[in-house]
């Protein structure tokens, strides 16, 4: 079965951290371009950056850059996304999602049509 599943959600403080994972079961991420969204309560799902084949990350929402981290180890069929700096406007449903990628870098391609979808990872910024 082909399948992202997302770990490391939780309830955190303000101004604390946590690192999601993501990671593909019955397929390897090598060539895919990974994406992350979040979708807080009664509102829309948001990109929140894309990572490349070879690890370029980049942050769609300005309201995480230069708190949020995008990663990714192939060698595990992992990609990550540390958040620092949480804010209880991060509070979420935080998805992967992955797409087959022909670029190694260059062109971001993550958009809300992707091929694999997670089934999200809840996390709370409360204090």
């Amino acid at each position: 079965q082909l399948q992202l599943v997302e770990s490391g959600g939780g309830l955190v403080q303000p101004g604390g951290s946590l690192r999601l994972s993501c990671e593909s079961s019955g397929f390897t991420l090598d060539y895919y371009a990974v994406g992350w969204f979040r979708q807080a309560p009664g509102k829309d799902r948001k990109g929140v950056s894309c990572i490349s084949r070879s690890g370029n990350g980049i942050n769609f929402l300005d309201a995480v850059k230069g708190r949020f981290t995008t990663s990714r180890d192939n060698a595990k069929n992992t990609v990550y996304l540390q958040m620092n700096n949480l804010k209880p406007e991060d509070t979420a449903v935080y998805y992967c999602a992955a797409i087959q990628s022909p670029y190694l870098s260059g062109p971001q391609v993550c958009s809300n049509a992707m091929d694999y979808w997670g089934k999200g990872t809840l996390v709370t910024v409360s204090s």
